[in-house]
């Protein structure tokens, strides 16, 4: 299933879409918890989403900083869901450093 074609879809909907968590509503705990801001600022699970919005989950011990690039209210298979998303390189290298860390 190809990422929709609407102009905004809900957060908690979007990050559950993009496989960021696993039951949309682990996502809505997640941003009604302060673990999820969009454009820099809190945001709540209804905050609508649109192409071009950055991202930042948290999910101790690693933060996804990543810019929207598809918006899909059903969650399909993960290559289809990495394409919603493009994360920062910053990011990716943070999060490799874990991973990392993690294995020594």
């Amino acid at each position: 299933m190809p990422p929709s074609s609407d102009d905004s879809v809900r957060l908690d909907r979007w990050l559950w879409a993009a496989r960021f968590f696993k039951t949309r509503s682990l996502a809505a705990a997640a941003a009604a918890g302060g673990k999820v801001q969009v454009n820099g600022a809190r945001a709540k699970p209804a905050k609508t989403l649109q192409v071009g919005d950055r991202v930042l989950v948290r999910k101790p011990p690693v933060e996804y900083q990543v810019v929207v690039r598809g918006l899909s209210a059903h969650r399909g298979p993960a290559p289809q869901a990495a394409q919603l998303y493009a994360e920062d390189e910053g990011s990716r290298k943070a999060r490799g450093e874990i991973e990392r860390l993690k294995g020594e």
